[in-house]
Parts: structure tokens; sequence; C-alpha cells
């Protein structure tokens, strides 16, 4: 069993590791644009026990094409792309609850979707920085990000080891570049993308073999409904850090609410993940096997290999980026820089090539029709 060996995550002198817990309380944009609501949001996460608030710096045309689909939503369907232009917000908003944030002693977070966020993020001095699973593959984004000199964490659902291990070499390097400057400045989020996500596809073993195999400190961002099972439990095989949504309340009209926790369900996930610190790996599980049942513990605990949970399966190549034409492209026409982007194809458009051939697009010839939204492939070019 693991026994709380694995790797601390270090910010700003303060060491993180499975004996004392990052906690984040994941507001992203559940504010909905509301400096009032925000501020309500992060005292009610200080109140719960949260260590860390974190945000997402939304701009519409950074993560999806208009072309991309509807959302259904309790007012009815809205095109994805509307919704998110919708949360759009300067960068003076972002700069406020920062301070505010800051000024109830918790870390503030958040997560750029693309370099423009990304320039407009570094521009306030975080202390870290967290980039979403989606754009794992986002080899620019991981490229300007790397260059940053601040901890990170890297979220990685729905990929694949190999996938990781890409990552992982853009942001910090060969292992033994990590091992002699870097070890501390990544933390690797285990994650499943599906909402919600069930316990049982979690193969929480896999944190300490991440661990071991990219030379980092590893953590769980938990998509689960559960308030403790898999954070306790991610926190008894190694984690640093835990991640979970959270809300005023279920019923509000935020994309994440459904799935994120109430100030109680968080209170008791707080209690639950700093016990499972005290009490060590052995006991924890040995607690939950008790209370849950053996069966059903062992499925969260999984096999400790990597492989793309059944949830998430259907979102490989979907959810995370590819390149995608910006607008109609002719038979014959010369691909220019402004023609594509790297974008998150959701559920009804095409995936394109991935976003490493960026550069390799530029200049070539269309060699059919490509459909404003469409993934560009190697045989349209």
């Amino acid at each position: 069993m693991n026994e709380n060996k694995e790797k601390q995550f270090f910010i700003e002198n303060t060491f993180f590791g499975p004996k004392r817990p990052l906690i984040i309380a994941e507001l992203g944009t559940s504010h909905n644009g509301d400096m009032t609501k925000a501020k309500e949001m992060t005292d009610a996460a200080a109140e719960a026990g949260a260590d860390c608030v974190k945000f997402q710096m939304v701009f519409a045309d950074e993560i999806l094409h208009p072309n991309t689909g509807e959302v259904a939503l309790p007012g009815g369907n809205i095109r994805l792309y509307d919704r998110f232009k919708a949360l759009e917000m300067p960068v003076e908003f972002y700069a406020e609850i920062k301070e505010y944030v800051e000024s109830k002693g918790l870390l503030f977070l958040c997560t750029p979707f693309g370099l423009k966020s990304a320039s407009l993020l570094r521009g306030l001095k975080p202390k870290m920085v967290k980039i979403a699973s989606p754009e794992l593959n986002f080899t620019s984004l991981l490229e300007d990000i790397a260059g940053w000199d601040l901890p990170v964490l890297l979220s990685s659902g729905v990929s694949r080891l190999s996938d990781i291990e890409d990552a992982v070499e853009v942001l910090s390097g060969s292992r033994e570049q990590r091992a002699e400057s870097r070890g501390c400045l990544l933390c690797l989020l285990h994650c499943v993308t599906s909402y919600p996500a069930p316990e049982t596809d979690y193969n929480l073993r896999l944190l300490p073999n991440l661990s071991a195999i990219f030379g980092v400190s590893v953590g769980i961002s938990d998509h689960s409904s559960d308030p403790e099972l898999v954070p306790a439990l991610a926190v008894g095989m190694g984690a640093a850090v835990i991640e979970k949504h959270f809300c005023i309340s279920r019923t509000d009209p935020g994309l994440d609410d459904p799935i994120a926790l109430p100030p109680l369900d968080f209170s008791k996930m707080v209690c639950a993940v700093r016990r499972a610190a005290q009490d060590g790996g052995d006991e924890t599980i040995a607690r939950y096997t008790r209370e849950r049942g053996e069966a059903f513990v062992e499925q969260v605990l999984g096999d400790g290999i990597k492989k793309l949970a059944l949830s998430e399966k259907e979102n490989y190549s979907r959810t995370n980026r590819s390149i995608h034409a910006l607008r109609d492209i002719a038979a014959g026409q010369i691909l220019q820089r402004s023609d594509y982007a790297v974008l998150r194809t959701e559920k009804i458009l095409r995936p394109g090539l991935e976003p490493r051939w960026e550069t390799f697009l530029e200049g070539r010839a269309a060699r059919s029709d490509i459909p404003a939204g469409e993934g560009i492939r190697f045989e349209d070019v």
C-alpha cells in the first residue's frame, strides 16, 4: 500500500504533499461574470476549507468554432460558442478577483485556454497556473507556459500515456532535467473527463505510477458526485493536490454547477481529505473498505494501468484539441495561418490534425473543399 512517500508540490516556499494536500475549489465560470457572485463564492470556499480558488479565463474564439453545436440548458438549447462568448470578461475582472482571493489568504489560480488568455493571465503575476485536460495536447500553449517558470498543474483527463509524455516533455524537458532543476514545478492531475464521472472509473492506483514514470508530484481533478470517496482515496494513493468543482447551489445556472459541490459537501470533502492525510494510505483504504465494501473500493482503486476510462472514451479526439478551418476553404487554396486554429472539436464536427502540425499546414494547398469549422486532415492538403 501507499504510505505517502510521493513527491511534494512546491508553491512559493510552501510544500504541498500527501501529508498536507493543496485543496482547490474550482469556481470556473460559475460566477457568470458577476463580481458580487464571484466574491460570495470565494468567501464560501474559504469557509468550507479551500486553500485555493480557481477561475477560467474564457475567450470563445480560443476554445471552439461557432459551428460547434448546442448545449442543453434549463432555458433551452443554446450554441456552445454563444455560451462561452457570454462568459468573456475583461482582464480587470480577473485582476480584481485575484486581489480579493489573496486578501482572504487563499491562492488564486486560473486556467488560460489559448495564447491571448495566457498572455493576459501572465500579466497578473499568478503564483501558479493550471492547464485543463482538453489543452494537454495544445503544443503552442504548453510551449508558452513552459517559459513562465511557474508551478504548473496539468490535468490529464481523456488522454493516453503517450499524450501525457508529450506534454510533460514540452513543459519540463527530460526526466533528467526535471530531477536536476524542475522536479517541484509540475504536478500531474489525474482526471476523468466525464460529467459526472463514475467513481469506479478513477483507477486511483495510477497515481503512484504516474509519479514514478514522470518523476513529478501527482493529484486528482475529481468530477465524481461523491464528496469524499475519490479525494480521500487519492490522498491515500499519494495525491498532493485535490481539485473539485464548487458551487453555492447545484441549481445555479453555471455550466459546471450540476456536478459541483455546494459548501456543506465541500466541507465534508475537506474533512475527509485532511483525515486521509493524517491516517495514511493503508488506514484510509481499510476504512473505506469497511464502510463501502471491498469490491467497490477495489473498483475505485483500479489496476494502476493508464487507459481511457469507459465514461470518457467517446470524448477522445473531440474534447481535446485539433486543427480546424476558421472559414470555408476552397480546393486549391493555399493555406494561410489565419485560415485555421487549434480548437476543441466537441460533438458534431470532425476532428483534425493534432496541434503539433500547426506549422506544417501553412503554405500547403487544399486538395478539396474544407467547410468552416471542420477539422483539417492530412488527406485535405
